[in-house]
């Protein structure tokens, strides 16, 4: 296969850290590019990386697994290739800075392996959350256009294998994380989204400013279209800050009336006003509100950030509005599990933030909000104040349980709220039975946490699976 900088692959030194499924997959890629001078870290020692060890050694590769191992910087190194999730003051990283050895993150290594005669065109999608959704959908958009697209980055097919596909795709939608962008410096995405910007990740990268600023990295050298939100002026700010190929345009999308360069909500029609000849007069439908699964608002906003990537590509809007029709989004992401005695029980257990939760609950009228679990030191008075109109009552569970029952003391002390101390695997059973007692007909019960799962459960969906079989059982 031929690279971007095929010469150079051989006599380079590459230092790969960490060994996992990231891991692996820079460091078998390297060496199928050519890479002959080869070495992975990894302070973990089993016997599945060992079985996978033995793979890449049997390639050349020199592998070093087991507590210490990733502590001090090999003297002979050019490019340290770094997983998603170390942090940049981790030691081998620290002094890979120290010593101006290039640092790259599995995303540069992908931009750099494409093959030249045949790079498919990148469009990205990076913030605080709807990310995967917005990609699976644009993923649907190009597919229902003809195209030969893919999602892949952090959700779908693993970018490198994406890039390294014999088959070469028209198109690849990907999803990138602020751990990834950190690390990512010659990428030039044909087209670039940031759908909003809220406090998380701030442990590892320092600050919400320094979080902030590794999402707009994503604008970086982008091509055609550096698509914001609206309603969020910290996205538009990244594309003011951004260094663009020129001719690249801003386009923001909104659930309010387009102006000039946006897409955004007509009546009930998402509308372009960003990519047609007489924008400053008119405006194209791509779709109804109805055409979204579900019309909730922020899953509206989704949408929209979708069409605008689409669009940029040249998508027409029918293939739009078909893949609209056409999608569902993965479990666990505002899915309805049942209506049971008239009310109606919603799983959102990907809601990790308090951003995504307050999305999530102003899509609802009245709610019994079942929240908790490891908060990763967010504050919940925002989206009290925002939500508790809404409230009729809240189960609260999990280890930071009290940091929202204090926000709700603060701003909605009338709220009638309910705390379960259980924290084994029955709790939630517990929960979903003391939201039942409070739903009234016409309610949503929504499990839309804001904090992490794994005080708890296993994961977000091992949390949404014990939520709905509950639900079920109360059925």
């Amino acid at each position: 296969m031929k690279t971007r900088t095929d010469e150079g692959w051989a006599t380079t030194r590459f230092v790969v850290l960490g060994f996992g499924t990231a891991g692996y997959a820079c460091a078998d890629s390297l060496l199928q590019a050519g890479a002959e001078h080869l070495v992975v870290l990894d302070d973990r020692d089993t016997e599945a990386l060992r079985e996978k060890a033995q793979i890449l050694e049997t390639l050349g590769a020199t592998i070093t697994l087991g507590p210490g191992s990733t502590q001090e910087l090999p003297k002979d190194v050019d490019v340290v290739v770094t997983s998603p999730g170390v942090p940049p003051h981790a030691p081998l990283l620290a002094q890979a800075a120290e010593r101006d050895v290039p640092i790259w993150s599995e995303i540069e290594l992908a931009w750099r392996l494409r093959d030249p005669a045949n790079a498919a065109p990148w469009l990205c999608i990076t913030g605080t959350n709807g990310k995967t959704t917005t990609v699976q959908m644009l993923t649907a958009m190009l597919q229902a256009a003809g195209h030969r697209a893919v999602a892949a980055g952090n959700v779908g097919l693993p970018l490198l294998e994406a890039v390294m596909d014999p088959e070469p795709y028209d198109v690849i939608a990907v999803e990138l994380s602020s751990y990834q962008l950190h690390f990512t410096h010659s990428m030039s995405a044909h087209s670039a989204a940031v759908l909003n910007i809220a406090p998380d990740h701030v442990d590892w990268h320092g600050s919400l400013e320094a979080y902030a600023a590794d999402k707009g990295r994503i604008f970086e050298n982008c091509q055609v279209a550096c698509v914001y939100n609206v309603a969020d002026p910290a996205t538009e700010h990244l594309v003011e800050e951004a260094d663009v190929i020129e001719g690249c345009r801003a386009i923001g999308f909104t659930l309010g009336t387009p102006g000039l360069s946006m897409l955004g909500i007509v009546d009930d029609l998402l509308v372009d006003r960003a990519f047609i000849e007489q924008r400053s007069t008119s405006a194209l439908e791509l779709a109804t509100i109805n055409d979204v699964n579900p019309p909730a608002p922020h899953n509206v906003a989704n949408a929209l950030a979708a069409a605008a990537l689409a669009r940029s590509f040249g998508v027409p809007a029918t293939a739009v509005r078909d893949a609209l029709r056409g999608f569902h989004p993965d479990k666990h992401r505002i899915a309805h599990v049942a209506d049971v005695a008239g009310v109606n029980y919603v799983d959102d257990s990907k809601a990790t933030n308090p951003h995504a939760a307050q999305a999530s609950l102003l899509a609802y009228e009245h709610v019994v909000w079942i929240a908790g679990g490891q908060a990763k030191g967010a504050t919940f008075d925002d989206l009290v104040i925002a939500a508790r109109e809404r409230l009729r009552a809240v189960v609260l569970l999990g280890q930071d349980k009290a940091v929202i029952a204090e926000a709700l003391e603060r701003h909605a002390p009338d709220v009638p709220r309910i705390v379960v101390e259980s924290t084994d695997t029955g709790a939630m059973e517990i929960v979903v039975g003391e939201a039942a007692k409070l739903a009234q007909v016409g309610d949503t019960v929504l499990l839309a946490p804001g904090c992490a799962s794994w005080d708890m459960f296993a994961n977000y969906g091992a949390r949404g699976d014990a939520f709905a079989e509950a639900v079920r059982r109360l059925g």
